[in-house]
């Protein structure tokens, strides 16, 4: 699993979060998206690394500003029990 994180200029509300996570959901298969207009960014969980001109391109589409893309080996964290 990878985990994408773009910083985005240009998003306002929870409504710019939403049309974001609907462009990248629309564009990619992905496990988990979510977008924070205060953070000015967009981070996504997907099983395998995502072309980074396609994020450009869907990220221009939706009329926001790429300013950054980047990337790491994400897992999932479990949840367990016995605190351990």
């Amino acid at each position: 699993m990878v985990k994408t994180v773009l910083k985005i200029d240009g998003m306002m509300c929870g409504m710019c979060e939403a049309h974001m996570n609907d462009a990248i959901r629309k564009a990619f298969q992905v496990e988990k998206v979510s977008s924070s207009h205060t953070k000015h960014e967009t981070e996504i969980v997907s099983e395998a690394p995502l072309d980074e001109a396609l994020l450009e391109k869907t990220v221009a589409a939706t009329g926001y500003e790429l300013k950054g893309i980047s990337s790491e080996p994400y897992e999932k964290k479990r949840f367990s029990l016995f605190g351990k």
